[in-house]
């Protein structure tokens, strides 16, 4: 980095260990040389002639902290962790830099035209914000970071006219939270979760992920879990048209994806009878991330061809399904709710003729530090769950692909630099 400077003007390079008259005259100085001896001399001669100094990782001889920073001109962003921790500063620069798009600088330049207009048509601080956001986040922002900025301007004109009347309304964002790991979030998912009014989550949705909830937000736990409900599918369908009535952007956060066994469709029928606009964000759906967690890969030449998943139970109870016709040596089978019916299902396949050495894994808190991931086979299974004790959530994968676990290395992989998100989120790094 420093080299980049070389031949610019009023910038001179000396190839050398630096002097103590060099100091003189100095207001910062910085020091990189990873000699303690000589970074400290660096520091006492700085002291001696009055120069700020600030020497990489070495807290005691700085003056001041320089901050992490993300240029995207006229937006500045600087990170800081206050000396204790520079490597942490790097990574979450490196992040921001990764998720901001070049283009955002010259939005803030181009949304700042609007300013005196925006504040002049729309009186008060959360209509304000929520018009800003709007504009930013909706249709006229995506128009100019697609490149065609006059229709941005003309969507953003048209909001103008409307003014307030165009911010009355609520909506309903269901939104799919990913198998465990806050890292999978979407980042749209994301962007959603830091602008909803109220979020109404179940048990499921780890505190990693709610820590990244907007910190105003008024958070709601349904509590829905299997056997231990707080909150009826009704209520939590009644809660979320209440709310949106009250011009509220209500969140509805769920584990996994909405539309794949999450019941989103039932929750978002009601509500869009009612005539609330309704938006739906997919999530990684459980058996993606657990699977790739713990190292199975759902399909694969040698194995299988297809894959098919199922729920353990419905509204009745354990389902009677055809097992010698879902477990077939070349299809792989994942089961989504089943922990309390690994037994039973195990046996259910074992007496439809499914071979009882067809391998079978359960995966508890994939994705997630707590991981744990129990094998065997339909005829042992039963006895290794009863040893393990479970808490859940749990996968069940059948089919000769769990062969397949801890030979690619994957399921260390995966986890490795999982959850950085998480950690920086409740303040742990």
């Amino acid at each position: 980095e420093v080299r980049a400077f070389f031949g610019a003007d009023n910038f001179t390079h000396h190839p050398r260990v630096p002097r103590e008259d060099d100091f003189e005259g100095c207001l910062v100085a910085y020091g990189a040389s990873e000699d303690p001896a000589r970074d400290r001399l660096l520091f006492e001669a700085s002291r001696k002639h009055g120069c700020l100094a600030n020497v990489a990782d070495e807290k005691p001889y700085c003056d001041f902290i320089t901050p992490s920073v993300v240029e995207r001109a006229p937006l500045t962003i600087a990170i800081s962790t206050g000396g204790a921790a520079p490597v942490v500063a790097r990574i979450l620069r490196a992040r921001v830099e990764a998720m901001l798009p070049a283009a955002y600088g010259r939005l803030a330049q181009f949304v700042s035209r609007y300013r005196d207009r925006i504040a002049e048509k729309i009186s008060g601080g959360t209509a304000r914000r929520r018009f800003w956001e709007k504009m930013i986040e909706g249709p006229a922002g995506d128009a100019f970071l697609a490149g065609d900025e006059q229709l941005a301007a003309n969507l953003i004109e048209q909001d103008l006219e409307r003014g307030v009347a165009r911010l009355e309304g609520g909506q309903v964002w269901l939104v799919g939270a990913g198998p465990g790991d806050p890292d999978l979030l979407t980042f749209k998912a994301l962007r959603m979760m830091q602008h909803a009014d109220v979020v109404l989550y179940d048990r499921l949705i780890g505190p990693g992920i709610l820590d990244l909830v907007r910190r105003d937000a008024q958070r709601i736990d349904v509590g829905k879990r299997a056997g231990n409900h707080v909150m009826s599918q009704e209520d939590i369908t009644r809660r979320m048209i209440e709310l949106a009535r009250e011009g509220k952007r209500v969140l509805r956060l769920k584990g996994g994806d909405p539309f794949i066994f999450g019941r989103g469709g039932e929750e978002l029928e009601e509500v869009a009878a009612e005539g609330i606009p309704v938006v739906v964000v997919p999530g990684i759906t459980a058996a993606a991330g657990c699977g790739a967690s713990a190292g199975i890969p759902l399909t694969h030449r040698d194995h299988a061809q297809s894959v098919v998943f199922v729920t353990a139970h419905g509204k009745d109870g354990l389902l009677p399904h055809d097992w010698a016709r879902l477990a077939r040596h070349d299809q792989t089978v994942v089961v989504y709710m089943g922990l309390r019916f690994v037994a039973e299902i195990a046996q259910s396949a074992m007496v439809q003729g499914v071979p009882p050495e067809t391998p079978i894994a359960v995966i508890d808190n994939g994705t997630r530090t707590t991981q744990r991931v129990i094998a065997g086979t339909l005829a042992d299974i039963g006895e290794k769950m009863a040893a393990a004790r479970l808490k859940g959530p749990a996968l069940i994968v059948i089919g000769s692909v769990v062969t397949m676990r801890g030979k690619l290395g994957s399921g260390t992989v995966a986890r490795e630099n999982a959850h950085q998100m998480e950690l920086v989120a409740r303040g742990d790094l």
